[in-house]
């Protein structure tokens, strides 16, 4: 850990007729994850922190809810699978929090011949499921290659994250694989894609990776995709993508408890409006409950997208990137029947249920999109986190066999629900519904719970629903592109420095931000004590 910094020297000495000012070594704005992470750190360290959240509660989009009227489940309402928060932030945290795996990767289901089939990952029948899809093992023994070199990436990259940014060269050298440089870095990723997999479906179970909350093209020449598949194959040197134990707000609970017990200060409905810095010393403006404060600080840490940064400063706002994404929470009395009689339901919802994914049917959707049309066969991918963690139901619900379904919806960007965003969402939450009970013997909504109201428990959440109820510019999940893990000329050595020296960035927007990580926030943290 290290040391804690000296002292900090006297504040400039208020205007006369000023409100009165606290004084704290770091001040942090928004009391996300990633901000309670860096509170936790910086407190641990010695420093006197405060956290200011504007909400009544802190969380951000790591939340657990219950979303429907006088239900007791507790749902992962946004974010709702863990990957990329590193093994070192729980253990220095002492963090009381837990995932457990997933018993399959993932399912996908398909037509062959008329005949309903699918692709089972995961478990002891993954190769039977790809010769039964394929007609026989080449598929499978390009999966078993190319993750087999995803995985190798993982080990190599996935702990540079909480270390400061390396150069471009001594990444490549870490990683010590020239066709998997070529493949994540150079190329776009669906030439890699085409080169490794023959089969549509297994190609776009693959590419899949590329686009949650992003929208691009497998060929996109920015390598836009290339950013986003890396982040979601190194998560814990693995790339498993594992369940929250009590659902993502057990995350946020255990580090608003561990920045307290450090001894962080942690204010909510508290609204920081205005930053004032010199490169030493800094001044935060709240706005609160009873009325608007100043409070002075060593420095100011966001953890808020660059927009918010900006507008805190005074600055010109960078324009927001798009999200492109649907987010549906259900709550269903029992799960439905599948077509494909080889899978249990109980199999196909424990991992990732992929719809309407197969490669050319990403490659249509993104053109639809593209084109500010709704895609006609919107793609999407389930899954069930009660049938991995049941604790989030309560005892009533659990017994009966109640179970929750989160459906993630891609290639949905802003634009297209930017005309009415209330009409466009029912019709593309139509569409995306209508593509899973291709696969079903009984329609979804048929499956439904009702609520206390007697109405189904089901929500969808659109970008511009994102972007209101979380401030996410543009409704995008991950504050900004993501950006590859190395330093350029734009980052500092931590990836979280801004234009002022006492201003950090500790949101997904920093670079090495995006997904529940807590890693921005460590960042943050290691470059303010350093």
């Amino acid at each position: 850990m290290p040391a804690p910094e000296p002292s900090a020297s006297p504040s400039p000495a208020p205007h006369p007729g000023a409100p009165a000012r606290d004084r704290y070594d770091a001040v942090i704005v928004g009391g996300g994850h990633n901000g309670l992470v860096a509170a936790a750190y910086l407190a641990r360290a010695g420093q006197s922190v405060l956290v200011l959240e504007r909400l009544d509660t802190t969380g951000g989009a790591a939340v657990s809810t219950r979303p429907f009227a006088g239900v007791d489940a507790r749902l992962s309402r946004y974010s709702y699978l863990v990957s990329l928060l590193p093994q070192k932030i729980v253990r220095d945290l002492g963090l009381d929090f837990a995932v457990r795996k997933r018993t399959v990767s993932s399912y996908t289901p398909a037509v062959r011949d008329g005949r309903p089939t699918g692709l089972l990952v995961g478990g002891d029948r993954t190769r039977e499921s790809f010769a039964a899809l394929t007609g026989g093992e080449r598929e499978y023994e390009a999966w078993q290659r190319f993750y087999a070199m995803m995985r190798r990436v993982a080990e190599r990259v996935f702990p540079t994250l909480t270390e400061p940014l390396p150069a471009r060269e001594t990444l490549r050298a870490r990683i010590d694989d020239a066709e998997a440089w070529r493949t994540l870095f150079e190329e776009p990723i669906g030439v890699a894609v085409e080169r490794n997999f023959t089969d549509d479906l297994v190609r776009g179970v693959v590419l899949t990776d590329a686009l949650i909350g992003t929208f691009a093209d497998a060929h996109d020449a920015s390598l836009l995709q290339n950013r986003c598949f890396l982040y979601h194959v190194i998560g814990g040197g693995t790339g498993d993508w594992d369940v929250p134990v009590g659902g993502m707000g057990a995350l946020t609970d255990a580090l608003a408890g561990a920045a307290r017990a450090a001894g962080a200060e942690i204010r909510v409905r508290h609204e920081a409006t205005r930053i004032e810095t010199d490169g030493t010393h800094a001044e935060v403006t709240v706005r609160t409950p009873d009325g608007e404060q100043v409070i002075a600080a060593r420095r100011v840490l966001v953890n808020a997208s660059p927009q918010a940064l900006a507008a805190l400063l005074g600055q010109t706002s960078p324009e927001p990137a798009e999200g492109a994404q649907l987010k549906v929470n259900m709550l269903l009395t029992r799960l439905p029947r599948l077509r494909d009689r080889s899978v249990d339901p109980r199999q196909a919802f424990a991992g990732t249920f992929h719809i309407a994914e197969g490669y050319g049917q990403l490659a249509d959707a993104y053109r639809d999109a593209a084109a500010g049309r709704l895609p006609g066969a919107p793609p999407s991918e389930i899954y069930c986190h009660s049938l991995t963690d049941p604790s989030i139901l309560g005892p009533d619900l659990a017994a009966r066999g109640y179970q929750t379904l989160t459906l993630f919806g891609l290639h949905a960007p802003a634009r297209l629900f930017a005309a009415d965003n209330d009409a466009a969402r029912a019709a593309l939450l139509k569409a995306t519904l209508a593509e899973l009970d291709a696969h079903l013997e009984e329609p979804i909504t048929d499956c439904l719970a009702l609520d206390e109201n007697g109405e189904p428990c089901i929500e969808a959440k659109t970008p511009l629903d994102l972007e209101r109820d979380l401030r996410l510019p543009g409704g995008h999940i991950f504050h900004r592109d993501l950006s590859f893990p190395y330093e350029s000329e734009t980052t500092g050595r931590w990836g979280v420095e801004t234009a002022h020296a006492n201003v950090l960035l500790c949101g997904a927007g920093a670079v090495r931000g995006g997904g529940v990580s807590g890693v921005p926030g460590h960042n943050a943290a290691m470059a303010a004590l350093s």
